[in-house]
């Protein structure tokens, strides 16, 4: 993960001679206008600049962020970041909606934001264009050439394990033999971290996960996948059985969100879009539950 500002991408060519193969940089957006009202220290000419650094520094795999439903941002504003963006050919583009977290200034102070009718908008042209350049729509905000999607992402949307390693760094572990699910934090700040690794406390807190919120957990992530999961992919890796989610399966399916076989579990076309609508059916379910 890099940013765009000048000390970043100045390491890029020592990031590529120490190994590292593939870049994420977050330049969302290539309008100085919106990245001034995201608190966002680059600018437009730095965005580019990182992006053609990182050609120059020999990264022939790397993902732009790229974000919409910017504050009074049109839908011919949104496009022309994009292709922006296209033309700087990555290989992968993560194209998402700016959404309102709390404790935030947009939280507390909400900007004007494209109305629905202009985000969709927005959505369909953009989706249209990234087709166009052969960009697979293979995760609900994530646009990768072919053989190019994030390993990372597909593990993270399946619900795998992943290590948090150094400060702020965040962990999911499974222990198949006591089947329990474990999220750790490490500390945010570099300096109380290098304090406390020693002595074993820089864990800045620890969950672990429910058998409710593990089959929960699960869709709300795996029904991001344009192609869905394989079935068996549910037990093994939330230790429950899939039963325990076949009320809300069967619901999903009659409504057309969901297609479900022995093999496989994908959202149909209209899940893929409208996916709040259908992951709210194994929320109201209580996945896993049952147990």
């Amino acid at each position: 993960e890099a940013n765009p500002g000048t000390l970043e991408s100045g390491k890029f060519h020592e990031f590529r001679a120490a190994g590292i193969n593939r870049l994420s940089i977050g330049c969302q957006s290539f309008n100085d206008d919106h990245l001034q009202a995201l608190g966002r220290i680059h600018d437009r000419r730095e965005a580019i600049h990182a992006a053609e650094t990182a050609h120059d520094a020999g990264f022939d795999n790397f993902n732009l962020d790229l974000m919409f439903g910017l504050p009074r941002q049109t839908p011919t504003q949104a496009l022309s970041d994009l292709e922006t963006a296209i033309a700087l050919e990555p290989t992968h583009i993560s194209h998402y909606q700016l959404t309102l977290e709390p404790n935030t200034l947009f939280h507390h102070r909400p900007p004007t934001l494209p109305d629905d009718d202009k985000l969709h908008e927005i959505q369909a042209a953009c989706q249209e264009r990234l087709a166009a350049q052969d960009y697979g729509h293979y995760e609900i905000s994530a646009y990768a050439k072919e053989k190019r999607q994030s390993r990372h992402n597909l593990n993270y949307w399946s619900f795998g394990d992943y290590l948090g390693i150094g400060a702020g760094a965040h962990a999911k572990i499974s222990a198949a033999d006591t089947q329990s699910i474990t999220r750790t934090w490490k500390q945010k700040h570099p300096a109380t971290y290098m304090n406390d690794v020693t002595s074993g406390q820089h864990i800045g807190a620890r969950t672990q996960l429910s058998a409710e919120d593990a089959g929960f957990e699960f869709m709300l992530n795996a029904l991001r996948l344009r192609e869905g999961f394989p079935t068996s992919l549910f037990n093994q890796r939330t230790g429950l059985p899939i039963t325990v989610i076949s009320e809300a399966l069967a619901n999903a399916e009659q409504r057309g969100l969901l297609e479900h076989s022995v093999e496989r579990i994908k959202p149909t076309e209209t899940g893929f879009r409208f996916y709040n609508d259908l992951v709210e059916l194994f929320l109201n379910d209580e996945a896993g539950g049952e147990t």
